[in-house]
């Protein structure tokens, strides 16, 4: 079963991706749908742990749709965790309260990493797939939904760490100790992620993105080879027809934005280390970008939000392919008046820039 093909009603994201004018900046933040929201927090409540709220397909779309009925946002992010491929491996993924994820069963071993095996997504994973499927259904075409995976690398730290990684010794330790073995492992992360995303894409994903968090731990020479090298696997084996446009965020990846930009991609995230000027003058021809405001401007009195908001928008300047989002998530602590004084001023303020 496919979702609809429709054109969205609000399709300023999509034109902005493909580099096409529209009439103000698209807007959409990362971890919209969250803690910081108080609906987000009485569904959470009522599915009774964070992995059956990501499980279920009617409270998955239920929290995806909720920041949309408080703010005018240019587009739905699936609502589900980048671990969800780990999970499917086998690994017992658990969310503690207050201490964020753990594996069970970490990878730790050569021998753990070679009994791993790709994930089918239309069983597996399917709960994300039927998800995606209502959340098409439910947003009626008003915008576009974003999917999206976690990166062959960030994944691999999770699994080889057993938990949210602090000074990544253990992965870094396999990276340089035992680099096959990693290779080995970040190969079928490469090939879990692809099928995922495609499956993603198949059920109505109208957008993919790979959030590659923890690339910017890496040097140059290990990014290009243990994290950059998976992406552009995946982007070579996503198919060529009909692919949605893809976007690539690398944590901390300012400096390596050109590598990034030859993947085939279709946009960069970036964060708020990065200027949006300098950004579009090294890459801007390729691909559009997406980004960047600090996160912690949310808790600032509202007219330097806005103040904030019009530095990122000049710093891009007039023409198409820009994206607002915040340089990363939003926090659970924050004000959800603090995230309409951000959306409502990149509409406001970024007109004067498409004339």
């Amino acid at each position: 079963m496919s979702a609809p093909v429709e054109k969205p009603k609000n399709d300023r994201l999509l034109r902005a991706l493909a580099r096409q004018p529209v009439d103000a900046t698209p807007v959409w933040i990362m971890r919209q749908a969250g803690r910081y929201l108080p609906e987000y927090r009485e569904t959470r409540a009522r599915a009774g742990s964070f992995l059956k709220l990501c499980s279920t397909p009617e409270l998955a779309c239920e929290v995806t749709l909720q920041p949309l009925e408080r703010f005018s946002l240019d587009a739905a992010i699936l609502f589900s965790d980048i671990l969800t491929i780990p999970n499917a491996m086998g690994l017992g993924l658990e969310f503690v309260e207050g201490e964020g994820p753990s594996f069970q069963r970490p990878v730790q071993t050569v021998r753990a990493i070679m009994d791993l095996g790709v994930p089918d997504p239309e069983t597996e994973l399917r709960y994300v797939m039927d998800a995606v499927l209502l959340i098409r259904k439910e947003l009626d075409n008003r915008v576009p939904l974003i999917g999206f995976s976690g990166s062959p690398w960030t994944l691999a730290s999770y699994m080889v760490e057993g938990q949210a990684p602090g000074h990544f010794r253990k992965v870094k330790g396999l990276m340089y100790g035992e680099p096959e073995a990693l290779h080995h492992l970040l190969d079928i992360l490469a090939r879990s992620v692809a099928a995922y995303l495609e499956a993603q894409m198949k059920a109505g994903a109208q957008v993919l993105m790979i959030f590659d968090t923890w690339g910017g731990v890496l040097t140059t020479a290990a990014y290009e080879e243990f994290s950059l090298r998976y992406m552009h696997q995946i982007l070579a084996l996503l198919p060529t027809e009909n692919r949605p446009p893809v976007i690539l965020f690398s944590k901390g990846g300012g400096g390596w934005l050109e590598s990034m930009a030859a993947t085939g991609c279709d946009a960069l995230g970036l964060d708020w280390s990065m200027d949006m000027g300098t950004a579009r003058s090294l890459v801007g021809g390729q691909v559009a970008l997406q980004g960047n405001l600090d996160p912690a401007l949310l808790e600032a009195p509202d007219e330097v939000i806005r103040t904030e908001v019009g530095r990122v928008l000049a710093s891009y300047g007039g023409g198409a392919g820009h994206i607002f989002n915040l340089g990363h998530g939003i926090q659970p602590w924050m004000k959800p008046e603090k995230m309409a004084v951000l959306v409502d001023a990149v509409h406001e303020l970024s007109r004067q820039y498409h004339p």
